[in-house]
């Protein structure tokens, strides 16, 4: 059976759309699909859970600030490096597809050397480093957006495909009333979903904290708060119409279909999960000061279709927003029909995964 292999790693939003795109490989191609991530953190039980074969390597990061971490990373990077190498020398695929993340940059150097074929996706706006130094080894280049290709110069741009942004397949059979059944509502419950990220989200929670009595006015508020920031006071203040999760796993799906308005972070993975069942959406990304600004062009993206708010502001202000947009069902209607990409991702990409191996 040939064996093929994929990196990314470093939070669900690099892991999560490359098992999409593996589910629907294996659906069509039987093979046997394994992933090189980083040894530490969430990547091997997130990949354990979904019953894929998982090596960790050694995961550096190249920081464009001075920092002594660097110094220490870039031993990180190499020892990642020659880990990849011998992994792949032996497990012999005939394709490497990355998801991105700074632990999938020695792989792929190590796949062009080996040369086995490389095939990257990008989600952002905008490229990150990891995706700007993979390009170089890449065959073939998948980005979200048309605008995207622009930030490649164009020897790399004539590799891009515009492809969106897969989704993994257990939001096609999303149940809203598996997710009423699970968080104990009913069809008449408006629900607000609150979502702060995989580790929660301090100012999304200290906002929703400060605006609940308004907010819980027009809906149940689910708010997933990350671990360690569940607030038992909140539930006392807002009575019934609020409940908190540290996390939420399998139900997530469920819950996003039945949800008639979602407020977030702007990663990708998550606003386009959430486009995909037409969710009207707030977008509340990280700033420049805690990030490189992807989530900030993906939120003005999104606004700029339609499909959402970009928000920035109080509780005062948040809590006029909800109850405009609670108010305004036209408004929300237009917003879940917003479009933002014409591809199924996760089908376009794993067809051309197909046909590449069918070529080698």
């Amino acid at each position: 059976m040939i064996s093929i292999a994929f990196t990314g790693g470093g939070s669900g939003g690099h892991i999560y759309p490359g098992l999409a795109i593996a589910s629907r490989v294996n659906k069509s191609l039987p093979c046997r699909i394994f992933w090189i991530g980083s040894g530490r953190g969430m990547d091997r039980a997130i990949l354990k859970n979904a019953g894929v074969d998982f090596y960790g390597i050694p995961a550096g990061k190249l920081r464009r600030y001075f920092s002594l971490l660097n110094f220490i990373d870039i031993f990180k990077i190499f020892a990642g490096f020659f880990s990849a190498f011998f992994i792949l020398l032996r497990e012999k695929p005939v394709l490497l597809f990355s998801k991105g993340g700074f632990v999938s940059v020695p792989p792929c150097f190590a796949a062009k050397l080996l040369k086995i074929p490389v095939f990257i996706h990008e989600s952002d706006y905008s490229p990150g480093l990891s995706t700007r130094l993979s390009s170089r080894f890449a065959e073939r280049i998948f980005i979200p957006y048309k605008e995207t290709g622009a930030f490649f110069k164009e020897s790399i741009r004539e590799k891009t495909s515009v492809s969106g942004n897969p989704i993994r397949l257990e939001f096609s059979e999303a149940d809203p009333e598996k997710g009423r059944a699970f968080l104990g509502l009913g069809r008449e419950e408006r629900i607000l979903l609150v979502l702060g990220g995989s580790q929660g989200s301090r100012e999304i929670n200290n906002l929703i904290r400060d605006c609940l009595p308004n907010i819980t006015k027009h809906y149940t508020v689910i708010h997933q708060t990350g671990e360690n920031q569940v607030s038992e006071s909140n539930n006392a203040l807002a009575g019934m119409k609020y409940k908190s999760y540290a996390y939420i796993r399998e139900e997530y799906p469920h819950i996003v279909a039945a949800a008639e308005l979602v407020l977030c972070r702007s990663g990708a993975g998550t606003i386009w999960e959430c486009k995909s069942l037409s969710k009207p959406l707030i977008l509340m990304p990280l700033s420049l000061s805690q990030s490189r600004g992807d989530q900030i062009e993906n939120a003005n993206f999104f606004q700029t279709a339609g499909a959402a708010v970009y928000f920035t502001g109080d509780s005062a202000a948040l809590s006029e927003l909800i109850a405009s947009l609670a108010n305004d069902p036209d408004r929300r209607k237009a917003m879940g029909e917003a479009k933002v990409s014409e591809a199924d991702a996760g089908q376009f990409i794993a067809e051309a995964i197909i046909k590449k191996i069918g070529e080698v």
